[in-house]
Formats: C-alpha cells, sequence, structure tokens
C-alpha cells in the first residue's frame, strides 16, 4: 500500500530530506554576521557572512533564508583566504505552499479523504489532478469529475522542486576541504526607507524643536537578525527602478540640543548614514529609527501670495478683479550651523506642531523636503492663512503696438489679525518688461517674476499699484 503524506510539519520535514540531498545546507545558525546597505528606491545590498563546510572537489551549497527579493544575477560569493571556483548559481523562488502543491500535481494521483459528520469516520478514494487554472482544482475521481471537491488532499510526497524558503544554490570547486568562512553580497528589493521630521513651533513661532526619524520597511521575505545598518541618501540610477514601498510615521517629541543619532559621512555622490549599533529588521515589520535631534533652531514665517493680479500670465488681455484668495503660509530654516543644525538632510515629510493654550499639540501643516545639503534653506508650505487675504484688479490695459502692452493693476491685502504682518507678493510677468509706476518698490526676483514686501496693519488692510510695461 502507498503511504499518502498530509500538508503540514511532515511535509516539511520530507522536503528538506529530497531538496537537500547532495547539497550542504548553509542556514542561518552558520551566520557570523549580517550587514544591510539601504538605499530610497526600493534597492538594499546585503552582505550576509556565513561559515561554510566544503569538501575538496565539487560543492553544491544552499544558501537558506536569502531576501525573497534578490536580484541572482548581483549575487557574489566570495572567501576569506579561500579561493573559490563558482561554477553556477540558482536561485530556488517556488515556494512550498497548498497552491503550489497542487500545481506541481498535475498529472499525478491522490487522495481526497472525507469524514462522515455522524460518524467521523473517514473514507478515502483515489484521485486524479487535471487542473488548477484559476484558483480551482479539478479532479478525476473515478468515472467522475469533481470540481473543488469537499474533503481534505492528500499527498504521497513533496515534489522535489518546491522549498520552503527562499535558496540560493551556489555550485563551485574548492581545492581544500574544512570550514571556510563566506561572503555572500547581494541587491535585493523588498527593503526600503523615508525620513519623516516632526517639529515643534514655539510660542512666539521664532523657533522650533526639529527630530528627524528613518523609518525602515523590510517586506522582503526574512528577517535580519543583529544586523549593522547603513542608509544611502541619494539618487541612485536603475535600469529597472521598481517603486516605492509605504511607509508608517509616527510623532516623537524632542529631547535635547543638536544631536545626531545616526552619523553621516559623503559616500561617492550621496550621503551615507550608519547606526552606531546593531538592530533587528523582522519580516513584514515597520521601524523607526531616531536620526537627528536640535532645539531652538530659527525660522521665519512668511505669508505669500502668488499672481493675484493677474491669471496665469494673462497680459495681452482684460483681466478685470480676481477672486479673494488666502495667503500661503510658508516656513522658512537655514540649513547651517548658526541654526543648529548644520547636516544633511535626507528628503522626507516635515510635520510640524503648536501647543494651543491649554498646552496640547495641534497639527499645522505639513511638507515634503528634498535631499538637503548642509548650508542650503528649507522652505516649508504649511497651508493658507485664514485671517491674511487678498484681491487683486486689472485697473487699466493698453495696448501700445502689435506686441507692446502696459497694464495697471491693484492689489489689496486685509489683515483680521490683531498684530501687524508683511506679505511677499510675487507676480509673473512675461517677455521683456519694465515698471513704470508702483506704490512699493519691487525686487526682480528673476527675469519673469517680481516680488513685493507689503506692511498690512493689524485688523486693517494696504493696497499695492503698479504698471508694467510688457514687451513680446
Amino acid at each position: 500500500m502507498r503511504k499518502f503524506l498530509m500538508i503540514g510539519a511532515a511535509a516539511a520535514a520530507l522536503f528538506a530530506t529530497q531538496a537537500a540531498f547532495a547539497e550542504t545546507p548553509v542556514g542561518a545558525d552558520k551566520q557570523s554576521a549580517i550587514a544591510v546597505t539601504i538605499y530610497n528606491n526600493d534597492l538594499a545590498l546585503v552582505r550576509d557572512s556565513r561559515t561554510v563546510t566544503l569538501t575538496q572537489g565539487d560543492n553544491d551549497l544552499a544558501f537558506i533564508e536569502v531576501s525573497a527579493g534578490i536580484r541572482p544575477e548581483t549575487a557574489l560569493l566570495t572567501g576569506r583566504g579561500t579561493p573559490l571556483d563558482i561554477v553556477e548559481q540558482n536561485f530556488d523562488f517556488d515556494l512550498l505552499t497548498p497552491q503550489k502543491l497542487l500545481e506541481k500535481s498535475v498529472g499525478q494521483t491522490i487522495r481526497v479523504v472525507r469524514t462522515n459528520p455522524e460518524t467521523g469516520a473517514d473514507t478515502t478514494e483515489d484521485a486524479t489532478v487535471l487542473s488548477v487554472a484559476e484558483g480551482q482544482v479539478v479532479l478525476k475521481i473515478g468515472d467522475r469529475i469533481e470540481v473543488t471537491p469537499p474533503g481534505r488532499l492528500v499527498y504521497s510526497a513533496v515534489p522535489t522542486n518546491l522549498r520552503d524558503r527562499p535558496t540560493l544554490v551556489v555550485k563551485l570547486a574548492s581545492q581544500q576541504a574544512g570550514d571556510v568562512p563566506v561572503d555572500l553580497s547581494y541587491l535585493t528589493r523588498g527593503l526600503s526607507w523615508s525620513a519623516d521630521y516632526v517639529a515643534e513651533l514655539s510660542p512666539d513661532e521664532k523657533t522650533l524643536n526639529l527630530n528627524g526619524w528613518v523609518t525602515l520597511t523590510n517586506m522582503s521575505g526574512i528577517a535580519y537578525n543583529n544586523a549593522k545598518l547603513q542608509l544611502v541618501a541619494g539618487e541612485v540610477n536603475q535600469y529597472q527602478p521598481a517603486p516605492p514601498m509605504p511607509v508608517l510615521q509616527e510623532m516623537a517629541a524632542a529631547d535635547g540640543m543638536r544631536r545626531e543619532k545616526m552619523s553621516s559621512e559623503a559616500a561617492f555622490e550621496y550621503h551615507l548614514y550608519s547606526l552606531d549599533r546593531p538592530t533587528t529588521l523582522k519580516e513584514n515589520q515597520t521601524k523607526q529609527v531616531a536620526l537627528l535631534a536640535a532645539e531652538s533652531v530659527p525660522v521665519e514665517k512668511k505669508y505669500v501670495l502668488v499672481n493675484v493680479a493677474q491669471l496665469g500670465g494673462n497680459y495681452g488681455a482684460k483681466v478685470g478683479e480676481t477672486e479673494r484668495v488666502n495667503a500661503e503660509v510658508r516656513m522658512k530654516i537655514k540649513n547651517d550651523d548658526a541654526s543648529h543644525l548644520g547636516l544633511p538632510l535626507p528628503m522626507g515629510v516635515v510635520r510640524v506642531y503648536k501647543a494651543d493654550s491649554d498646552g496640547d499639540a495641534i497639527f499645522v501643516g505639513e511638507d515634503h523636503i528634498k535631499h538637503t545639503p548642509k548650508n542650503e534653506e528649507l522652505d516649508l508650505m504649511l497651508g493658507r492663512a485664514f485671517d491674511v487675504t487678498a484681491r487683486g484688479k486689472q485697473v487699466n490695459y493698453e495696448r501700445i503696438s502689435d506686441n507692446v502692452y502696459e497694464n495697471s493693476y491693484e492689489i489689496g491685502v486685509k489683515n483680521a489679525k490683531t498684530e501687524p504682518v508683511t506679505v511677499t507678493l510675487r507676480e509673473f510677468v512675461p517677455g521683456d518688461w519694465q515698471m513704470l509706476q508702483e506704490s512699493v518698490k519691487h525686487e526682480k526676483v528673476d527675469s519673469s517674476t517680481a516680488e513685493w514686501q507689503l506692511n498690512v496693519p493689524a485688523e486693517g488692510s494696504a493696497k499695492l499699484t503698479y504698471k508694467v510695461r510688457i514687451t513680446f
């Protein structure tokens, strides 16, 4: 009588006997160290140090518990002090699951076991697996065909080409026998990181406390225990980049003066951040690690209104009065030593909080920053001011010639706050232009932008008027 095997622990045990025959398993118990370098774009470099037992001549080494997202073509195995002649590498990712077991059994005979609900007695029938298309099993049982029949499916063996964990099999030739330390390096997907910043604004809105966190996500299929962790900030070119993995964010409070939680250094054209202690990244886990903490960072709060007077550069037409708009609220931070920062800041989201009159933190806005080198400026757009509004109006339009226009504009700004504010008005001006008249002196920011600083009294209003000649 043939012996059949149900899916469970026995299946894995039989698998291990069959699949590992003529192979030398190199499991995580042989691991002496592991280092993980994670990049921004769903890419990581794993350096896995293990001890292998070699025989003189040909060896098949089965490295168990490698990342399921490994890029096999990037794998590199080197022996420390021992030359290895690599012949072949195979990455086996066809993993043992009920569905895979069915797929590998097409054309094979299995058994269907049914239990009588009244007596509890089992009855068994031989069945031939005809198809498992679209997730449904089709069986030939005796003289009938059944689709997804009730009962338990029982198998006589586990196919040798199914493995319970992702495995990299390396065929190599060795000149000597014995235990040899080796390093396995490879690129993998499934590991990602992002930076998140939490800023606590002071009551006078002149300074803030800034905490930076690194959010790590491991969806690579294995755990990395006591790993040396490094993070690379920068755009590393990949031929076929994968989309980034989702991450989770949390809020944390500041707890000291400027302090780097992770050391940073320049590496090629990127920045490398190293955690000062080993950490464990569990499978399917999101972890946060402190990046930096800085107190009393000076900030400049600005109210900005853009293109209020003219809509989209319609200088060659009559516009009339525009709709009322609320001013943007922006925060500017200098990333330098004088501001208690001066660190290379990886891209991420900055979330800003401020305590209310009861001391409870309220969320006041967030913005995404790019990779920001030392001595550059952060310009955060946090939202729109409720009490600072403006309305623009074209008060005169004159066509001087086919390509020359003279337009006059008026921008009225209202401030419902109990304190005065300074509002930055920024207007796009196309072509060659010359400011003919203006109630406040402008600054030419660039070839197509004029900017004014308008002081608006508390619970009052102010007006900017200007006349510009445009030549297209």
